[in-house]
């Protein structure tokens, strides 16, 4: 997975012609950056930011919205960049808010970052788990039930975001609609 940063179209357009006028190119210039509630994804924002500010930019307080508001924020006007962007994850997202089109897509912050799920290794060890396609077995399900139904009880990631389609396939793909019960969110 790629973790890129993304720009409205206009910006780049923007900073590019102020790069030739001045010393600072973004002196004069406000701009907006958003990113999602995620605590873990300011660092990259906040990076972004401090290297606009010593541009000469005057960077806003980052907005925090959800990714599908977020690509359409910059894609029309609202918003000016985000420095998260989760290949392939948000690809559709993108693309519906613009793509290429609207967005300047550049430069990588985190490669090679993994998806997946987790549980404590007490338990892994204990009933010797090692992959999702063990909770198809109802004995195994029924460690991770919560709430009394005899499913595994998965937290799954927020609606609409990349990673539910992902476990929303792996749940058919891997049969595991009898035994698991996703709550997205």
């Amino acid at each position: 997975m790629r973790h890129t940063v993304i720009f409205a179209s206009a910006f780049a357009t923007l900073v590019t012609a102020s790069a030739f006028a001045a010393d600072l190119p973004g002196k004069g210039i406000t701009v907006q950056p958003i990113q999602s509630t995620i605590s873990e994804e300011s660092f990259q924002t906040l990076l972004v930011s401090r290297a606009l500010e010593k541009l000469g930019y005057t960077v806003n307080k980052p907005s925090e919205v959800d990714y599908n508001v977020g690509y359409t924020s910059i894609a029309s006007g609202d918003a000016t960049f985000t420095a998260v962007n989760w290949q392939p994850l948000h690809d559709d997202m993108y693309a519906a808010a613009g793509g290429d089109n609207k967005f300047y897509r550049e430069g990588v912050f985190v490669s090679g970052a993994a998806q997946g799920y987790l549980i404590d290794k007490k338990t892994a060890e204990q009933y010797n788990i090692t992959n999702i396609a063990q909770l198809k077995d109802p004995k195994i399900a029924k460690i991770f039930d919560t709430n009394g139904d005899g499913k595994a009880d998965m937290m799954g990631c927020s609606p609409g975001w990349g990673c539910e389609a992902v476990i929303n396939h792996q749940n058919k793909a891997f049969d595991l609609q009898k035994t698991v019960e996703v709550s997205h969110g």
